[in-house]
């Protein structure tokens, strides 16, 4: 039986020391983006598949995000180091920012006929189910869990491959800046979870249960919108679609490796330092004035 979380803080919270790069915080940035009336319906790459895999994915982020700033937040009294409390605050800005940004993007493809509001009602309703069900610290691992994911995502799939040129230049600088600022705060709960002695079965478990509830809901709300787009039956969409992520370049294919090192005891998010990636990306898409 696992000691409690307020226990196991006695011994470990001196004792782990984090991989994070010194001296290196996530800066918390308020963007003003707005949506174009004239902005194409299929704005990535003219496809429906792809277009709407991103829109379900949006339509998650405001009550995810609330629930990653909640399961943080939780455990930041039982925080010591000053380094990572500064972290924790500039982690809480930049997810507040991030469901405020894409609360607003979700209202502007609702009122264009993409119902994801539907979508935001059912991941809501998840995440109330996880806050009853679960324990703070199985909780905290799942925010671990899914900044591992949405870190790779943003990585590996939005800076490093052709996705942002494909979109639409006007609403790609939105998931650029998304993105930047997951590979940013991506060690952010790990560093908390690790230094309140979460248990790594918890750890690793819990990325169990992510890695078969996000896809199958992020597949589910793709199922949906394709539906109601009247797009279920395009086949030649759907082809597009699995060919990009599991087929060539398969960009989804390429994250299992990164993905599977989760599991190892040694594990920790800057394992993978992509500031040099982040960097490129930051001059490319954001405006002058949130590229710090």
């Amino acid at each position: 039986m696992n000691a409690p979380v307020s226990q196991i803080k006695k011994t470990s919270n001196a004792a782990y020391r984090t991989a994070t790069p010194p001296g290196f915080l996530p800066e918390v940035r308020s963007p003003d983006f707005e949506f174009p009336e004239d902005l194409p319906r299929y704005w990535w790459d003219n496809d429906p598949a792809k277009t709407l895999l991103l829109a379900a994915l949006s339509a998650s982020f405001p009550p995810g995000e609330r629930f990653f700033i909640d399961t943080v937040r939780h455990y930041q009294n039982q925080i010591t180091d000053p380094e990572l409390k500064k972290a924790i605050r500039a982690f809480i800005g930049q997810e507040a920012h991030h469901s405020k940004e894409h609360k607003m993007m979700n209202g502007f493809l609702e009122e264009r006929g993409v119902n994801l509001s539907r979508l935001e009602r059912e991941v809501q309703w998840f995440m109330n189910w996880m806050r009853k069900r679960f324990t703070p610290e199985r909780q905290l691992a799942h925010t671990v869990a899914v900044e591992h994911f949405t870190a790779l995502m943003a990585e590996e799939f939005l800076l490093k491959y052709d996705a942002l040129d494909e979109m639409d230049p006007r609403i790609a600088p939105v998931w650029a800046w998304h993105a930047i600022e997951e590979s940013e705060h991506k060690a952010v709960a790990f560093d908390v979870y690790k230094s309140v002695g979460g248990s790594e079965f918890i750890r690793v478990t819990e990325m169990m249960f992510v890695s078969v509830m996000f896809p199958l809901f992020s597949s589910i709300h793709l199922i949906q919108l394709m539906k109601a787009d009247g797009q279920l039956g395009n086949l030649k969409s759907w082809a597009k679609g699995l060919n990009y992520m599991w087929g060539k370049p398969g960009v989804f294919r390429k994250l299992i490796p990164s993905y599977l090192k989760y599991y190892s005891p040694n594990f920790h998010p800057w394992d993978n330092d992509a500031r040099d990636l982040v960097e490129r990306a930051k001059k490319r898409w954001l405006p002058a004035s949130l590229q710090g």
